[in-house]
């Protein structure tokens, strides 16, 4: 093949010729001349036989494998917040393993094309591991990959971690299917890039399960248009395409920021804040939550008050919803419409246990409440005179010869529920639904007056969803089946600002139900032209949350968490809560564990 080196100054003149030849290559080894394929002419200018080898490898991948299927898995994979500047890098060495014997078996001529490729790369990514920004494990493993294609590898210098990843990659080479190539792009994914992964987000079988739908959402903000779902997908299944395929991670001007052990924060800077951008994101989360029921002034005001410290550049959104107050009936609110059909669904299903729920605890409250109701009678020095105590004058200092009936206030305790609304609950979210509609039914029944909230982290956006204020008629707790869940959760700062505005009710007790899995966990992705607030994970998180509870029964809060997540998480609930927590294994028990917690209470006061 001629070797043909265009200057950049001459680029915009040949650049038909160029992508043309690129197309051909594709097409030629992927045997299919109906597919898409975008050559990148740009990087041709410095990395000619890179961006040739790019054309073969994706023409093979999409001859021998399903190039659609693993973009479904690394799309999912991202929806639970895998780092994109390691995911995908890795998806591209796995890849160019699986094709590798295809490419040198069946077209003559490539692995010269593959091998002056590599040696491309192979300066670029030395560049990349001598900088101190490249020093991650992924640039560590990338080179080693390089090095022995060229057969250049030192087995002396590798590092565990390194060699792990190498040997599981290199695997590949007898790949049979699709399935092969992501079993092993997971488990280093998993076990060598980011360990804690699996224990956050679940395993791979639950990234699988993950329904196609659920990723619109992701989609629709990596593209930012309004198209059908459909359509936004298979852009941005387009886009992961390109970025997954290419061997080259140069550094780039434009940086994302992703999660490894060794970058815990969102680089924050003050420069070139974008309005436009923030507007934008501003309108995304109104099409998806619903308009605020705040003012703009309202607004700022408890954004000036709440987020600071930890909380530095969240931004509060307050609202009733998408199906009570859409900006348009977008593909977001039939997505909500579809999930409030599935709870009701399952409602109606379980509709005998959750009645019978409702009914014990709602009976269990209102015998606490008879019995504070009851007059009942102490000593005084006025009242009713009771003759047997007539002895004492003169003889003791005891002057209480009286009796004093006394009544109990029956309207001295509000309640709030506060739901995890964050996608760690998109399993459960039916069952979770339930829960907080028996709470609310009973307390309805009951006559106390509550208010029901999810909340939930998006994008530098808190969100608290109001499904029924404090007054509100009893037919309002149905709204509470419009809960879905999606996104991250942060917890420290709901808590904060739910609790402040319950400390304002008159009644004298206040109590405070949690409905959480215990991992208050905010992984927000930098958005160029925003404030990044801080990741908020891990230790410092379960710290912040705690301290919130703490700080709500020190202002007289009777905090109480209702566990509904997976076992292995109970250990950051009990740090969370204390001892006034249950883990609900059984919805069938629900308003027995919960009716004792809140007759406790009452019963103390």
């Amino acid at each position: 093949m001629e070797d043909v080196r265009w200057p950049a100054k001459q680029l915009e003149e040949h650049r038909l010729e160029i992508s043309n030849r690129i197309r051909n290559l594709f097409w030629t080894v992927s045997g299919d001349y109906d597919m898409e394929f975008e050559p990148d002419t740009e990087k041709y200018v410095y990395s000619k036989q890179t961006v040739l080898y790019e054309a073969v490898k994706q023409g093979a991948f999409a001859r021998y494998f399903d190039q659609k299927k693993l973009g479904m898995y690394l799309m999912k994979k991202l929806h639970f917040s895998a780092g994109e500047d390691i995911l995908l890098p890795l998806a591209g060495l796995c890849m160019d393993a699986a094709v590798e014997r295809f490419i040198i078996r069946e077209r003559l001529g490539t692995k010269e094309i593959r091998e002056q490729a590599f040696r491309e790369l192979e300066k670029a990514e030395e560049e990349q591991v001598s900088d101190k920004a490249g020093t991650d494990l992924i640039h560590r493993i990338r080179l080693l990959y390089i090095r022995h294609v060229l057969e250049n590898t030192d087995d002396k210098g590798m590092e565990p971690q390194a060699e792990i990843a190498l040997y599981k990659i290199l695997s590949l080479k007898d790949a049979e299917n699709t399935e092969d190539v992501i079993n092993v792009i997971d488990e280093i994914y998993n076990h060598v890039l980011d360990p804690s992964f699996e224990k956050r987000n679940g395993n791979l079988e639950k990234i699988l399960n993950l329904p196609d739908m659920a990723l619109a959402n992701d989609a629709w903000q990596e593209c930012m248009t309004d198209e059908q779902m459909e359509d936004i997908i298979q852009k941005y299944l387009s886009n992961l395409k390109k970025k997954m395929m290419s061997l080259d991670i140069r550094n780039k001007k434009k940086k994302r920021f992703y999660f490894s052990p060794e970058n815990e924060e969102v680089p924050e800077s003050s420069e070139n804040i974008n309005p436009q951008a923030v507007r934008r994101i501003r309108e995304y989360v109104e099409l998806n939550y619903g308009k605020s029921y705040l003012s703009e002034s309202e607004q700022a005001r408890i954004n000036r008050k709440f987020c600071t410290g930890i909380h530095k550049n969240c931004i509060l959104y307050l609202t009733d919803g998408i199906l009570q107050n859409p900006v348009i009936k977008n593909n977001q609110y039939r997505f909500s419409q579809l999930q409030f059909e599935k709870n009701k669904a399952y409602y109606g299903n379980n509709h005998w246990i959750i009645k019978r729920n409702i009914s014990v605890l709602a009976e269990s409250l209102k015998r606490a409440f008879i019995i504070r109701k009851d007059d009942f009678v102490s000593r005084s020095d006025a009242g009713q005179l009771v003759p047997e105590r007539l002895w004492k004058i003169g003889r003791t200092d005891d002057d209480k010869l009286f009796n004093r009936k006394k009544r109990s206030d029956d309207s001295e305790f509000v309640i709030d529920v506060l739901i995890d609304s964050s996608g760690s609950q998109a399993d459960r979210q039916a069952q979770v639904a339930a829960q907080g509609y028996i709470i609310s039914e009973a307390l309805s029944q009951a006559g106390i007056p509550h208010r029901v909230t999810g909340y939930c982290a998006f994008w530098g956006y808190t969100v608290l969803q109001r499904f029924r204020d404090y007054e509100d008629p009893r037919e309002t707790n149905e709204r509470i089946f419009q809960f879905r869940a999606y996104a991250n959760n942060r917890d420290g700062l709901a808590l904060k600002t739910v609790c402040s505005s319950l400390m304002e009710r008159p009644e004298k007790n206040k109590i405070l139900i949690v409905l959480s899995d215990g991992k208050p966990c905010d992984m927000s992705i930098q958005r160029p032209g925003t404030r990044q607030p801080k990741i908020y994970d891990g230790e410092k998180a379960a710290k912040d949350t705690a301290y919130e509870v703490r700080r709500a029964r020190n202002q007289g809060i009777f905090v109480i968490g209702i566990f509904v997540g997976n076992e292995e998480e109970l250990s950051v609930e009990k740090r969370i809560y204390g001892k006034d927590f249950a883990y609900i294994r059984n919805i069938s028990n629900f308003s027995r564990i919960v009716g004792t917690f809140l007759r406790r209470q009452i019963d103390m006061e």
